[in-house]
């Protein structure tokens, strides 16, 4: 008779445990918002970056390393590894500041707990590109043109 009354017992236990073990997997997943993989380190400053207009700079390729710390924070200084070669001093200088200010504006990065602790202190490259959209061809239809005979 005792081991009918320990039966429930344990589907009881096993009931709550699943229970329990739902509910710590659904609060798991990223909130909306929230960083949880590596691409979402790289999309989220490239989000915040307003190039300079087309009057002050030219088109440019610029990369900055960073890294974060758990809560988000740059940890240390972004360090400039390349710019195009082809880019002017001033050039330079506009897509420095506009990399900087975009790190500004994102910073903290949300992550996730499991993000946090996965990226804290290691570098990322991230790409700033920035190129004017190709002029849309014109096409020539024959029996549009005009022809004098």
């Amino acid at each position: 008779m005792a081991a009918r009354c320990g039966q429930p017992l344990v589907w009881c236990a096993l009931a709550l445990l699943l229970a329990s073990w739902n509910v710590a997997s659904a609060s798991a997943q990223a909130a909306p918002g929230r960083i949880d993989n590596i691409q979402g380190v790289f999309d989220r400053p490239f989000s915040c970056w307003k190039p300079p207009p087309a009057t002050r700079a030219n088109e440019m390729d610029i990369t900055v390393v960073v890294s974060f710390m758990r809560d988000g924070n740059i940890n240390g200084q972004p360090k400039i590894t390349y710019e195009s070669e082809q880019a002017t001093d001033n050039d330079r200088l506009e897509y420095r500041i506009a990399v900087m200010e975009a790190l500004q504006r994102c910073t903290p990065l949300p992550f996730t707990e499991g993000m946090a602790g996965a990226i804290a202190g290691r570098p990322f490259a991230v790409l700033f590109r920035h190129r004017k959209p190709s002029p849309q061809p014109t096409e020539k239809r024959a029996w549009l043109t005009t022809k004098i005979l």
